[in-house]
C-alpha cells in the first residue's frame, strides 16, 4: 500500500494523525508498531514519555507532593526514542521503564494536571510529515482531537492480566496473575476517574474490543479504516 500526499499547500501542510487510545494490555503498542511499519508514519508512544518521567522522578527522589520539581522535570525531560529503545540522559532504560512499579508511578503522575500540561507541547511536536501514529490514553480526546482516524482499544481486565503474565514468563520472570489483575483494575479506576484527561473513547473514535480478537484481526481492521479514510491506498 502507498501513501497519499495529504496536504493543503506547501506552506501549510496537514499532518495526518492516527490515534490509538485505551488501557494497558489491549494491544495498543503492537498495533502502533504495525501501523508505523505499514505507513511509514512517525510513532509517538505517550505512555513511554510518562514512564520516562516516572523513572526520572524516582531517580531524583521526587514524589507527588513536589509539584514544582515534577513540572520542571517534565519541561526538561531528557528522553529520546531510538527505534524501539528509550534513552534517558543517553542511557538505554527501555527495560527499567517497563516494570509494573514504574507503570504505577507513571499512572499517579499522569493524574496531575500540571504535569500533563507540561508534557502536552512535547507530544504535539511529534506530528511531522508524512504522518503520526499516536499511542496513549488521551491522544484522541486531548492531544490530537482533530485526528482523522481515532481508535480506542479495550479488553477485559482478566484477559489483559493473562497477556501480561505470558509476556513476563517469556522474559523468564515469575508473575502473580491475581496481583496483576488487581493492579490493572486499580490503574483503570484511577485513569478513568482522574480530573485531567480521563481515560475514555473520543466521541468519534472507533472502539475495538480485543478480548477475543487476535492481533492480526485488530491490525486488519485498523488498516481497513485507514484505507476508508484515505490515509493509505
Amino acid at each position: 500500500m502507498s501513501l497519499f500526499n495529504a496536504h493543503s499547500n506547501e506552506s501549510n501542510p496537514i499532518i495526518p494523525v492516527v490515534t490509538i487510545d485505551g488501557p494497558s494490555g489491549v494491544g495498543k503498542g503492537t498495533l502502533a508498531q504495525y501501523l508505523t511499519c505499514k505507513t511509514g508514519f512517525h510513532l509517538l508512544d505517550s505512555g513511554a514519555i510518562y514512564r520516562a518521567l516516572a523513572y526520572g522522578a524516582v531517580q531524583n527522589s521526587l514524589d507527588g507532593t513536589n509539584l514544582p520539581g515534577l513540572v520542571n522535570l517534565a519541561l526538561n525531560l531528557p528522553v529520546e526514542f531510538m527505534s524501539t529503545s528509550i534513552l534517558y540522559n543517553g542511557v538505554d532504560v527501555t527495560a527499567s521503564v517497563r516494570t509494573e512499579e514504574v507503570a504505577a508511578v507513571a499512572s499517579t503522575l499522569a493524574a496531575i494536571p500540571e504535569v500533563r500540561s507540561a508534557l502536552l507541547a512535547r507530544q504535539k511536536a511529534f506530528a511531522q510529515a508524512p504522518g503520526l501514529i499516536a499511542d496513549g490514553r488521551d491522544m484522541g480526546t486531548v492531544v490530537f482531537p482533530d485526528a482523522p482516524v481515532k481508535l480506542y482499544l479495550t479488553a477485559s481486565a482478566e484477559i489483559r492480566a493473562q497477556r501480561r503474565v505470558n509476556q513476563l514468563k517469556n522474559q523468564g520472570l515469575n508473575a502473580n496473575i491475581r496481583k496483576i489483575t488487581q493492579d490493572i483494575q486499580e490503574r483503570d479506576e484511577r485513569d478513568s476517574n482522574r480530573v485531567a484527561a480521563p481515560l475514555k473513547p473520543a466521541q468519534d473514535a472507533v472502539v475495538l474490543d480485543t478480548t477475543h480478537l487476535s492481533i492480526e484481526d485488530v491490525c486488519q481492521q485498523a488498516m481497513s479504516l485507514l484505507w476508508q479514510k484515505g490515509l493509505i491506498k
